[in-house]
């Protein structure tokens, strides 16, 4: 078997149990009868940036949909000539998250974002362990209840503010933990 069919073996068991597997699985799925194979095949796997691993030697999935085709730019206002022209070739992984270790997916709830773009139903990515700056989509812990708004500074109190007219600015009464910032939002049609 080549790297490749390899990598097909883990990545079918990635994306049935959403996790990757471990070096026993990886064994198993691959044939090995030693780990010491298993460990050659993830380093190969990852200099070739098919996986990462993060600082606790936990094997992360890079590139899980390979590249794809920047063609060019298409006009949102008047329409324009198209050109089709291969400008350069992106991961949706690299582009999205930055940071695997430190980010993960939460699906919205609610309609108090949906002037920033943010509808029910879609995906954040957010990215824990990161300070907040003004104007900034964060997920926080107010008072005990979970929330998605924009991170102010009023009057030097942090004040979270919707992105929707209908709902009043929060201003923490006890407790305010930012846990996380946006980072992206997804959304299938």
């Amino acid at each position: 078997m080549t790297k490749k069919d390899y990598w097909a073996h883990i990545l079918r068991f990635y994306r049935s149990r959403r996790r990757m597997p471990s070096y026993s699985e990886i064994a198993e799925l691959c044939g090995f009868h030693s780990k010491n194979a298993v460990w050659r095949l993830i380093n190969r796997l990852e200099r070739d940036g098919y996986v990462e691993k993060d600082k606790q030697g936990k094997i992360l999935p890079k590139n899980l949909y390979g590249g794809m085709k920047l063609l060019g730019t298409i006009q949102a206002g008047f329409p324009s000539p198209a050109e089709e022209e291969l400008v350069d070739t992106m991961s949706l992984d690299e582009y999205l998250i930055p940071k695997k270790e430190a980010s993960y997916l939460l699906t919205v709830k609610g309609d108090s974002m949906v002037d920033a773009g943010i509808q029910e139903g879609d995906l954040v990515i957010v990215e824990r362990s990161v300070t907040p700056k003004e104007g900034q989509i964060v997920i926080a812990e107010v008072d005990g209840e979970w929330t998605m708004k924009y991170y102010r500074k009023v009057g030097g109190k942090v004040t979270l503010v919707a992105a929707n007219k209908k709902y009043k600015p929060i201003v923490p009464k006890e407790e305010l933990k930012i846990e996380a910032v946006v980072r992206g939002v997804v959304r299938k049609y």
